[in-house]
């Protein structure tokens, strides 16, 4: 069974959600349908980054790095680019 770490990228406050989800396709859907209380008043929301692991621990140690400060610069080192089309 595969266990997802995602970013999801606000388009209308421009800010990043991250998550952990069994079933990637099915999250981010119940995400832009407003069924997700953290992320409905911030649709439309679209995929930008993710990462699959065997381990529901691992994925869930990695879904609290990258939601921590560290987590975030590298976040934003791996995206570089996706952040730099974004300002033009």
């Amino acid at each position: 069974m595969n266990h997802y770490v995602y970013v999801l990228f606000s388009k209308k406050d421009s800010r990043l959600y991250i998550g952990y989800s069994l079933n990637l396709k099915k999250r981010i859907r119940k995400h832009n349908n407003g069924e997700v209380k953290s992320t409905r008043d911030r649709r439309p929301l679209f995929l930008i980054y993710y990462e699959v692991f065997c381990l529901k621990e691992d994925a869930m140690n990695r879904e609290k790095y990258l939601k921590s400060g560290y987590g975030h610069e590298q976040l934003k080192s791996i995206l570089k680019n996706f952040f730099v089309k974004l300002k033009k």
